[in-house]
This record gives C-alpha cells, sequence and structure tokens, in this order.
C-alpha cells in the first residue's frame, strides 16, 4: 500500500469514513498568519478558505464556527440567534480538550468531543470550499454541501467583513 504523501489525521479518517472526496493542499504555516497566509500561498481569494472556530456561551457550551477567511463572527448576532447571553472563543487548552486539535491545525471533522457546528449560511453558495484537514498548514478541498450530511450544521448569518 502506497503511504499518503499527506498527514492522515482524524479528520482524514472521518472524511475517508464518510466517503468524502477532498483534494489536499499543502502550505507553509505562519504563526497568526490565519487564511490570508494560505489564501496567499495556495492562490486563492481568502473567501473560499474557511475558518474553524472554537467558541463557547455563557453557559460554558462549546461549539465550532464555521466562517469565510476573509469574515469575522458577530458574537452580538450569534447569542442573539442562540437564545444565550453572550458567545466568545474559548481559551486554547479549552479548544484542544475538546476538539483534540491545537489552535491553527482546528478541523471539523474528527473532533474529540461531538459538538454542534454553526455555518455561515453563504459558505453553501461556494462551488467548492478550502477547510483545515486537521493540522497546521494542511487544508482539504470539499464540496461545502456535504457539511449538512457528515456534521450536525445550522445556518446562521453572522459575517462581519473581516480586517
Amino acid at each position: 500500500m502506497v503511504k499518503p504523501d499527506y498527514p492522515v489525521t482524524p479528520a482524514v479518517r472521518f472524511l475517508r469514513d464518510h466517503k468524502v472526496p477532498f483534494k489536499v493542499h499543502l502550505y507553509k504555516y505562519e504563526e497568526h498568519g490565519g487564511t490570508r497566509v494560505g489564501a496567499a500561498e495556495l492562490g486563492l481569494p481568502e473567501h473560499v478558505l474557511i475558518k474553524t472556530l472554537v467558541m463557547q456561551s455563557d453557559p460554558k457550551t462549546v461549539f465550532l464556527v464555521l466562517m469565510h477567511g476573509d469574515c469575522e463572527v458577530s458574537t452580538r448576532n450569534l447569542a442573539r440567534f442562540m437564545g444565550v447571553k453572550s458567545v466568545e472563543p474559548c481559551e486554547d487548552r479549552t479548544a484542544g480538550r475538546h476538539t483534540g486539535y491545537v489552535f491553527g491545525g482546528t478541523s471539523p471533522f474528527g473532533t474529540r468531543s461531538k459538538l454542534p457546528v454553526y455555518v455561515e449560511k453563504t459558505i453553501f453558495d461556494l462551488p467548492a470550499i478550502l477547510i483545515n484537514g486537521g493540522k497546521r498548514g494542511f487544508l482539504v478541498e470539499i464540496d461545502p454541501r456535504v457539511l449538512r450530511d457528515i456534521l450536525p450544521v445550522t445556518e446562521v448569518e453572522v459575517a462581519v467583513p473581516g480586517d
């Protein structure tokens, strides 16, 4: 058997188990570079790179938010949508404990705990997305519509323009 030339992470195993076709994209990870660096290295618009954000609501419920790389999450609008007092990003340690991934390498696939996933609605309008494959500098390209089939997703409209 030929060894793949990319990392076999829990995310990759999850995609394989769910028979999701994906294309691999590797790039040189840069600390705090975000989707801007990946998009520049791969020559793609930042809008198609989807970030996986680990967040929590006021009763300390942890969940994921999938957002376009060139946008931010309006935590106020998300809290209002969820019917909670507040929403904020998790600390790295809390995020790692729930997902099994390190900051900059978080994938929504193959997480340690089953987490609710909120997806910016316009992501489903794209023909393809690049999303973290479970390791820094490792993205998988998939059809965004499969997110509905393999994850417990809730569509939201909470994007605001990024910096």
